[in-house]
């Protein structure tokens, strides 16, 4: 078995806490959590990454199929695949998942997509029949369900992206992208329905939780360590470079958004966003039969 957790984080206590088995791509820098019941052996699949080489337009499921032997190697039962929101740097695994693992688990993924879907309809010319059956379930705030012997909630945390939702299982949250570690800070809030004072209110509501609870990062982006995805809501509240401490909305705003202006478009920017608006098919075929990673022109782009 060539695949393993990069960290495995064991239950804090007998009661209300999940088994984590963590994996990070460091070709997208994005974690995939297996979040066990270790009672039942339950498990939530959440934030997958399929493969892509732009240059050759070829995608693999070397990470997949290395999940789903992991997976079955330890008894696990996944019950659920969850996206925390529509990525636009890494293209999910998520319908290859499903028809690889023996539960052929339901793809979920929170309400707010359906505005991502209208946003970027127009952008890559899809029409509403093409988004028809692209999850099998769409995850509302307040949310509840179980997971084996745990209880679980969901939770909107817009900013990022509008329709970005946590996943909180007993005392562990997986943030998706809103959250990194302390000293990365927060994702960017430049994509179209992003908000950085949604952002920040969306921190606050983490904070908010008991102060031992253990916050799970979407991304990892290190500069001198190991990469890491935990962190407790203590160690973010008092620590994270972006929103520690009294870090008040009109500085995060403009820290924010002076650094959004600095960064570069995600290298798998429309391949991610036309695969993942579709919770991971690939676009529909043209007239020729033939299937396209479209990159459109922006408008205020001429000719020399």
């Amino acid at each position: 078995m060539s695949l393993a957790p990069t960290e495995i984080h064991e239950p804090n206590g007998p009661v209300s806490s999940p088994l984590v088995h963590a994996f990070y791509d460091p070709t997208t820098a994005t974690w995939t959590y297996l979040v066990i019941d270790p009672t039942t052996k339950q498990t939530l699949l959440i934030d997958s990454v399929l493969g892509y080489d732009p240059a050759s337009g070829r995608f693999n499921d070397t990470l997949s199929r290395g999940l789903v032997e992991w997976v079955q190697a330890h008894g696990l039962k996944v019950s659920k695949i969850i996206e925390t929101h529509v990525h636009a740097d890494h293209v999910t695994a998520a319908q290859v998942l499903k028809k690889q693992l023996p539960s052929h688990p339901p793809v979920s993924i929170g309400e707010g997509v359906e505005s991502v879907q209208k946003r970027f309809a127009r952008t890559y010319g899809f029409v509403d029949e093409d988004f028809g059956g692209s999850f099998d379930e769409l995850l509302r705030d307040g949310q509840e369900f179980s997971l084996g012997s745990l209880q679980c909630q969901i939770i909107t945390l817009p900013g990022h992206t509008p329709d970005s939702i946590g996943v909180l299982v007993g005392d562990s949250l997986f943030a998706g992208d809103s959250l990194f570690m302390p000293d990365v800070g927060t994702a960017r809030v430049d994509f179209p329905g992003g908000s950085a004072s949604a952002l920040y209110s969306s921190v606050r509501k983490i904070m908010s939780l008991p102060r031992h609870y253990r916050v799970f990062t979407g991304h990892d982006y290190p500069s001198n360590r190991n990469s890491r995805c935990m962190a407790t809501v203590e160690e973010q509240d008092e620590t994270n470079k972006h929103v520690g401490g009294e870090t008040s909305m009109a500085a995060f705003e403009a820290m924010r958004t002076k650094r959004d202006a600095e960064l570069g478009t995600p290298r798998l920017l429309h391949a991610s966003l036309q695969m993942n608006l579709r919770g991971g098919r690939y676009p529909p075929a043209d007239e020729n039969g033939r299937r396209y990673i479209r990159i459109p022109v922006p408008v205020e782009t001429e000719l020399p």
